[in-house]
């Protein structure tokens, strides 16, 4: 049993990125980070049945949640 959960994930989203059907992570990264001026970046997560990344950010201690689709590219939602 793999003990870190989300190397499945990462590894699955290296895959589908070296196979050209997801965005690398430093894209969505280079999209999405200039538009969340004022908050600190957490990290992401990448959800493989999605396909989708989803990036943590926080400021004033409120988290804010951005989905992005990691075929597009595209910005799915925003949650606070």
């Amino acid at each position: 049993m793999d003990r870190h959960p989300g190397h499945e994930a990462q590894n699955e989203a290296r895959r589908e990125m070296r196979a050209g059907n997801v965005h690398s992570l430093r894209d969505i990264e280079r999209s999405v980070l200039p538009t969340m001026r004022g908050t600190q970046y957490l990290g992401p997560e990448y959800d493989p049945e999605a396909m989708a990344y989803r990036l943590k950010f926080i400021r004033d201690g409120r988290v804010t949640f951005v989905d992005v689709d990691a075929r597009t590219g595209q910005v799915l939602s925003r949650t606070r």
